[in-house]
């Protein structure tokens, strides 16, 4: 059992009734209603069956410190974020815990018109949280409440309205598409979305009651009776979501599962032919971005792993796209936030405009393996020291065959491989990704470090 939640750039996160409860919610409220000097706020929830608890948690924080609340209910994080631009609020409350386990959920912030909050930001709503300098409201002016119920709508109107997307061409192809949203947010709009785009669908886990009847996050193991569906229907391609639908995978029209690494990828050689600019990464996603990248002459920026920090890139190089190998891509013409339903139409105007298949696509585009472990760690406090020693370990071993870059963590990096060690912002592990030419090549690179990590382990006191 974990005693305290994890606060991350993305926000707040726990096992519920252990880790979370709704006082450390309610603190939360309290912080944020006090950080936005309490004006108007735009707040919605995944399907999790703790986050109508949590609504109600965060309710009494933004009303006991005066806010304007606008409810737009059940919808994807996207959704909400852009809800938040749309009403010109002053900051918004997602109640969700993205691709966390089910018994998982949380709360995540944004400023002004449904932006991220950057560091600054961030270090100020976490010091009026640690030192509970809360401006309450008097009996007499206490906050006030309204619902609105057509945000899947109006974000449905601007992906069908966005300038790279033909939405007569795509009616005409007629893709039979197999979706699963996982039994989350995203049940309640990439469904239309397809309809829209005049889709043959075939839905799988797309009722959003919070009973996941597979995991949250859609890895290629987890989706395997999409991948079985795709197969049986002889479908076009398959889309799997995240509990809050900012993510998004594919399976190809063989049935194979595709990692997150490719939606970025392909979502990137899409948007770069129909418009020119800088992109943005993190340390973690694949180096086949920077081979889209020198395809289309543009240059890749990395980041620390989160989108807090994608987006504040972004913002400085004014970049045309940014995103994580997660499946999650974002869209600044839309919202500077990941947004898994409008990947979902970038991806269909991709396969429309090449005449291609999704698995000829992938076979045109450079290859490289991806391995990912994770080391399950007692707390953050001693992943954080964990980090550190190894930090020290290898500064004192690298030679100038390796790169080190400390970014976010530890990666080392050869010509032709890397692996970064990094201490999860929303779970208690510590997380090893690596990359090589081959399969055998990344998990023996993945094996080495985990096999160092545990050997440092042993120095620290638990």
């Amino acid at each position: 059992m974990y005693s305290e939640p994890i606060i991350s750039v993305s926000g707040v996160r726990g096992k519920v009734g252990e880790s979370l409860d709704p006082q450390t919610i309610t603190k939360f409220s309290l912080a944020f209603g006090t950080f936005v000097n309490g004006e108007t706020v735009v707040i919605g929830r995944d399907s999790r069956t703790s986050s109508p608890l949590l609504r109600h948690a965060v309710l009494t924080g933004l009303l006991a410190t005066g806010c304007h609340v606008i409810d737009v209910g059940l919808c994807s994080t996207p959704t909400i974020l852009l809800m938040s631009k749309e009403l010109k609020a002053q900051g918004s409350i997602t109640i969700t815990a993205s691709h966390n386990p089910v018994e998982w959920n949380g709360i995540e912030f944004a400023s002004q018109s449904g932006r991220l909050l950057n560091q600054t930001e961030r270090e100020r709503l976490h010091h009026i949280y640690e030192t509970e300098s809360y401006i309450l409201s008097a009996w007499n002016e206490l906050g006030t409440y309204e619902e609105i119920r057509d945000a899947n709508s109006i974000h449905l109107k601007h992906i069908l309205n966005t300038q790279w997307l033909d939405v007569n061409s795509i009616q005409n192809r007629k893709l039979k598409v197999i979706l699963d949203c996982g039994n989350g947010a995203g049940s309640v709009i990439s469904p239309l979305l397809l309809e829209n785009l005049g889709c043959e669908a075939v839905m799988i886990n797309c009722f959003p009651d919070g009973n996941f009847r597979r995991p949250a996050e859609p890895t290629p193991e987890a989706i395997h009776e999409l991948c079985e569906e795709v197969k049986v229907s002889k479908a076009d391609i398959g889309f799997a979501h995240d509990g809050d639908a900012d993510r998004v995978v594919i399976v190809t029209n063989e049935g194979i599962p595709l990692s997150g690494e490719w939606t970025y990828t392909f979502v990137a050689d899409f948007i770069l032919s129909k418009t020119s600019g800088d992109i943005v990464a993190t340390v973690s996603t694949s180096r086949m971005l920077d081979d889209i990248a020198n395809k289309h002459g543009v240059n890749v920026h990395r980041t620390k792993v989160g989108v807090g920090w994608v987006v504040e890139e972004m913002h400085k190089v004014n970049a045309v796209l940014g995103g994580e190998g997660t499946g999650g891509v974002i869209y600044p013409t839309i919202n500077y936030t990941t947004d898994g339903i409008t990947s979902i139409a970038a991806i269909l105007q991709y396969i429309v405009d090449s005449k291609e298949t999704i698995s000829g696509l992938a076979d045109k585009l450079p290859k490289y393996e991806m391995c990912r472990r994770k080391l399950e760690i007692p707390s953050q406090e001693v992943a954080a020291e964990l980090v550190e020693i190894a930090m020290r370990k290898y500064k004192e071993e690298t030679d100038s065959s390796v790169v080190l870059d400390l970014t976010d963590g530890i990666k080392r990096v050869w010509d032709d491989r890397w692996v970064n060690i990094r201490k999860s912002g929303t779970e208690p592990v510590i997380r090893v990704f690596s990359e090589a030419p081959s399969t055998e090549e990344a998990e023996l690179l993945c094996a080495d470090t985990l096999e160092t990590l545990n050997m440092l382990l042993k120095q620290i006191n638990l």
